[in-house]
């Protein structure tokens, strides 16, 4: 259900101080399901990174990464870039936060989708070629209320279901519109991943070049940042969050 991003959303202090995450089972790293480097999708640059960077960076390099859109139009209207120029900076952007998580340039792919248009068939088609049984995709809710993750994450369960890959599902903008405990959310298919320090601190630095996206891209209202502090204290938390099926 797409539903509207605006305001602060949900504190993260309330967040933090939600009990429930400390008695979720944590997803096994060295299963079978390992076998195969896991795929990583992402609806736009940075969602790989906000949503499960710090498990991009534990696994060392063993993942591929699929950038469905090229977040062109984060900044409609903005008055420093055309959309064009703003889809080349997020690619280069992609490809230096992922090489700080230990993921080479061959394996970060654009699959140059319309941002706010992605066709959702075609994007099934894409991944069912690319996965195989038991093989990791990672990827955003279905449910997580942008229109984007939505579609996203929908093409990827399609695609799971054909080849028998296992779906894995994180939530970015969940974290603002829900609340803890919230009945829409599938908590009792979450998995937590604890980082380690080194985790954390990899994917603090791969947040941190997205500058496109952390700070203003000028002083008009339209080249605001669209990851404020309050937004990004929500992916500094010591442990991630996944759904499984």
């Amino acid at each position: 259900m797409v539903r509207p991003i605006a305001g602060a959303g949900t504190d993260e202090q309330a967040w933090r101080e939600w009990a429930a995450p400390a008695r979720w089972s944590v997803l096994d790293l060295a299963g079978p399901a390992r076998t195969a480097p896991p795929l990583v999708v992402a609806p736009h640059p940075d969602d790989e990174v906000l949503g499960v960077g710090g498990l991009i960076a534990m696994l060392a390099g063993g993942a591929e990464i699929a950038v469905v859109t090229d977040g062109e139009a984060s900044h409609p209207g903005s008055t420093v870039y055309r959309p064009a120029e703003l889809a080349a900076i997020r690619r280069a952007e992609t490809v230096t936060a992922c090489g700080l998580l230990g993921v080479v340039p061959a394996a970060v792919e654009h699959l140059g989708h319309p941002d706010g248009g992605i066709d959702e068939t075609a994007l099934t088609d894409t991944l069912t070629a690319r996965l195989a049984p038991g093989r990791w995709c990672v990827t955003t809710w279905r449910g997580d209320g942008h229109p984007d993750h939505e579609s996203v994450g929908r093409a990827a369960e399609v695609a799971c279901r054909r080849t028998g890959a296992t779906l894995l599902e994180f939530p970015v903008w969940t974290w603002h519109w829900a609340e803890p405990d919230d009945p829409e959310v599938p908590w009792h298919r979450a998995r937590r991943i604890d980082l380690t320090d080194a985790a954390r601190a990899a994917k603090r630095n791969a947040i941190d070049a997205f500058r496109s996206q952390i700070l203003p891209l000028g002083p008009a209202s339209a080249d605001a940042a669209i990851l404020p502090p309050h937004v990004l204290a929500r992916f500094a938390r010591p442990y991630e969050t996944v759904f499984v099926p």
